[in-house]
């Protein structure tokens, strides 16, 4: 099983409040930031809902 590179790349400011919350779950608080997550069903849910504020890597 893989591993997700998740870089928080926008602002969550102005964002809905679900997505705040999925950038916290996701353990991204700040523009910049990188998580290595692992590839999951639920993990990449998380990352369809910001899609727009991240970018993402598969990580082997």
């Amino acid at each position: 099983m893989g591993q997700l590179k998740v870089t928080q790349i926008k602002s969550k400011i102005s964002e809905k409040q679900n997505q705040r919350d999925t950038l916290r779950s996701l353990g991204l608080k700040r523009i910049g930031q990188t998580v290595i997550r692992p590839d999951d069903s639920v993990n990449r849910g998380y990352v369809r809902t910001v899609a727009h504020l991240v970018t993402v890597e598969e990580v082997k």
